[in-house]
């Protein structure tokens, strides 16, 4: 099957990618973009598969050049197509962990049947009947020690208030206190009886729990050998000509195990299968098709850098031996010419440049807050706010804790207002409006942002168009 797709449109005259574009942060060639637009293409041929793509799908493509010079593209999908990793037209997978008679499926097929004997073991009707029989007897339990109590409480106010009306003889005291003992006496002899009760119940349930506990605990080890088995299966390539498992990889960049999907994005087909068949890699694209995810916003027909969680140590290895440009998110800003706009004996406010940190972070490069606390040698200093890596806009510093805590509760309580302007591609529907959307870190592509329904800030921004330019 051949799948080195040539260009249908006439490329000529459109120069190839000096170096190959990094794949975490880029503008698509124009090749890739003619690329995708003849996959897109494709994939509308075929009914079935546009259908499911419609549901949601990211595809990628890669220019390549073969041993004459000529150029074509590669095409992929990200996991699984019709439920199927290998589709006409398309790169095959890394390592095809859907063949029937492999290992994979087949260790897949006994776990899957060991959750239907965990499932069966959970509803078995005598495990039931006995949990109801412990549950039945804790509800026993606390009706009668509660009763117990409440007349234990009743017959107190009645000493006290025997004891308050008058003076008591001694043998008058000595009754109220034996009845007083004999009442707590019967509620520890009562709580020690329940309590062996309870035990005795529990007894008959711990048998059913121990075979439950003991299927699990084999069905997590069995999946997790699988899962390590699987990751050494998955070898990848680079342009040095060096192979390395999933696992090796994983284990030398940060010491964890690959994420459940790793080597399953279209990035890593694409670049395997050039490498596995001498084409020279060119620039690659990734691209969404398709419904936008829950918790994410995915337009259709829009670009997009490759996830970090799965693809960063697989493409860090993958891209070693080519020309590579430089993650301009991680390369940072010139953070020289950091102007302050204002400033008084409580606050700094500078214009931060492009590229550069509010605040330390783990993707490297030097923050505004380490500058202004290394130029003023105050380690007092604190940025109130943030801006992204990317934006460029006016940043408050307060020059003390006091200070900082002051201006924090007015921006937690919104009383202050941001105001932004942006160069959009496209035109929005309409010309002002307002989006609302929680918003979280996304943990797994810092120092992105996500849509989160279930844990997200809430977030209003406010938006009027100011201008349109034809292109």
């Amino acid at each position: 099957m051949q799948l080195l797709h040539r260009f249908r449109q006439d490329i000529t005259g459109i120069e190839p990618p000096l170096r190959f574009n990094n794949p975490f942060y880029y503008l698509p060639h124009r090749l890739c973009v003619i690329a995708a637009d003849e996959l897109r293409a494709f994939l509308l041929a075929d009914e079935a598969a546009a259908a499911d793509a419609a549901n949601g799908k990211m595809f990628g493509v890669l220019v390549v050049q073969d041993n004459d010079g000529r150029l074509g593209f590669l095409a992929a999908f990200s996991g699984l197509l019709l439920g199927r990793n290998n589709i006409n037209g398309f790169v095959p997978p890394v390592y095809d962990l859907l063949s029937p008679g492999g290992y994979f499926r087949q260790e897949e097929s006994e776990i899957s049947a060991l959750n239907g004997r965990i499932k069966e073991a959970e509803h078995d009707g005598d495990y039931i009947a006995a949990l109801a029989a412990v549950d039945a007897l804790r509800q026993e339990i606390e009706l009668e020690l509660s009763a117990m109590r409440e007349q234990m409480k009743a017959c107190k106010a009645r000493r006290d208030a025997l004891r308050e009306s008058a003076t008591l003889s001694a043998g008058e005291e000595a009754v109220l206190v034996r009845e007083s003992q004999y009442q707590k006496a019967e509620l520890k002899r009562a709580t020690a009886k329940w309590r062996q009760a309870i035990a005795d119940g529990e007894a008959a349930v711990a048998p059913f729990k121990a075979k439950i506990a003991a299927m699990k605990d084999e069905r997590r080890n069995r999946s997790a050998a699988l899962q390590q088995w699987l990751f050494t299966q998955y070898r990848v390539l680079n342009a040095a000509g060096e192979e390395r498992s999933l696992l090796e990889i994983f284990a030398a960049h940060s010491g964890v195990m690959p994420p459940a999907g790793s080597g399953e994005c279209a990035a890593p087909k694409l670049l395997q299968y050039a490498y596995l068949h001498s084409l020279k890699p060119l620039a690659v694209a990734e691209f969404w098709v398709g419904e936008s995810p829950v918790g994410e916003v995915r337009r259709d027909g829009c670009f997009y850098g490759a996830c970090k969680s799965k693809c960063e140590p697989i493409l860090g290895f993958m891209l070693q031996g080519l020309d590579v440009e430089e993650n301009a998110l991680e390369k940072g800003g010139d953070i020289s010419s950091l102007e302050v706009v204002y400033e008084d004996e409580y606050l700094i406010v500078v214009d931060k440049p492009p590229g550069v940190l509010s605040v330390p972070g783990i993707v490297g490069g030097t923050s505004v807050q380490q500058l202004l606390r290394d130029t003023r040698r105050n380690n007092d200093i604190f940025v109130v706010h943030r801006l992204d890596m990317a934006t460029s806009g006016l940043l408050v510093a307060a020059k003390s804790m006091d200070v900082y805590k002051a201006m924090q509760q007015q921006f937690a309580g919104r009383e202050v207002k941001k105001q932004y302007t942006a160069l959009l591609d496209g035109m929005p529907q309409n010309s002002e409006g307002i989006i609302e959307l929680p918003l979280s870190a996304d943990y797994d592509n810092r120092p992105r942002q996500k849509i989160d329904y279930a844990n997200g800030k809430p977030a209003v921004t406010r938006y009027r168009i100011i201008n349109v330019v034809e292109r």
